[in-house]
């Protein structure tokens, strides 16, 4: 058997990178053992505001411009819904919160998404004694049910291959690559945290951050927009919210934690004062990078070997471009922004 391309893991990257080669009609195969899982546990949201300093997230029209066409085809494609449209309220800490919100409103990349006034809290669930300001065209995308649905279609096309990767099984020749029997021309990695197994490009700078996450559900609370302070809270739903998230840099399991359930109960009643029911909880690890660009390129002595890794919390937004850019690098020798290349950490 020969296809054009093997891509190494299916979250929010490697289901990117697939898209791309469906629309230059490429052949491909993918692996996938469930042993990342950072994108089943993302909240999902793309915002291009940096919510902690109102401040624009690097590239993100760009992102943007390529991510909701990509999402809107993915939908109809699998005649599903993924896209829900979400405001967000930053709740203010202070009087000088709200300055700088009235500040940051005014810049030309801003003015789109942050409206120019101080949102009065009238939910008596809600502790926001200085406000909020509010996000529009903001929203999420529902990525869990997202990626089983494209590994259902996978599995239906019988180019899945629900096995662990084993780097070690890789011969590389002048003008291809044998993988297990499957010939190929390109390998493309996009295996979140488990680019530290990954012999090839394990010499790049990647933490791991766990994160955790508490669905609960909260008939109180009614609010249609998600909740910005200590910690977000995200409406999924039928009462139901996503409370999120952690950061542990030094636990790399993927197990829930009871510290980091009681580390969100606490800013949870921060936040709000109801009753609310906890009926799951989650853990994943995400793959950071300490400039928080993502991690796209062709591996310096064989580029047949290419990486599309380290796309951080904002995930939804930068997968379909980060994956449209590696594309057009590899079929195309188009350059690569210095921002992405991962030849910005070779010497």
């Amino acid at each position: 058997m020969q296809v054009d391309y093997i891509i190494v893991g299916l979250g929010l990257a490697g289901i990117a990178f697939a898209e791309q080669l469906r629309k230059h009609n490429k052949s491909f195969v993918v692996y996938e053992d469930n042993s990342q899982n950072s994108s089943l546990v993302a909240g999902g949201m793309y915002n291009p505001v940096v919510l902690k300093r109102f401040t624009p997230v690097w590239n993100a029209q760009e992102q943007l411009e390529v991510a909701l066409p990509y999402y809107i085809l993915l939908e109809k494609k699998l005649d599903r819904i993924y896209n829900h449209q979400v405001d967000i309220h930053r709740v203010f800490k202070s009087t000088e919160e709200q300055n700088n919100w009235f500040t940051a409103c005014d810049k030309i990349l801003l003015q789109d998404y942050m409206v120019p006034k101080i949102i009065k809290n009238e939910n008596k669930c809600i502790h926001a004694p200085f406000k909020s300001g509010k996000l529009i065209n903001t929203g999420r995308i529902a990525v869990k049910k997202l990626a089983m649905d494209y590994r259902a279609l996978l599995k239906n096309e019988n180019v899945l291959k629900e096995e662990k990767f084993h780097h070690d099984k890789i011969l590389a020749f002048d003008n291809y690559i044998v993988y297990n029997g499957l010939k190929t021309n390109k390998i493309v990695f996009c295996e979140g945290y488990g680019l530290k197994e990954n012999p090839f490009f394990n010499d790049l700078p990647m933490r791991e951050a766990k994160g955790e996450l508490i669905t609960i559900h909260a008939p109180q609370l009614k609010v249609d927009y998600l909740i910005k302070s200590a910690i977000f809270i995200l409406p999924l739903g039928n009462d139901l919210y996503r409370v999120g998230a952690t950061f542990n840099w030094t636990d790399k399991t993927k197990t829930p934690t009871l510290e980091g359930k009681n580390e969100l109960e606490l800013k949870l009643r921060s936040v709000i004062n109801c009753n609310y029911e906890i009926i799951d909880h989650s853990a994943g690890i995400r793959p950071t990078i300490a400039d928080r660009r993502p991690l796209v390129g062709t591996h310096r002595a064989n580029n047949k070997l290419a990486i599309l890794n380290g796309l951080g919390t904002r995930g939804v937004m930068i997968a379909p471009l980060m994956a449209k850019k590696l594309f057009q690098h590899i079929e195309n020798n188009v350059p690569l922004d210095k921002e992405i290349s991962i030849d910005r950490f070779l010497n």
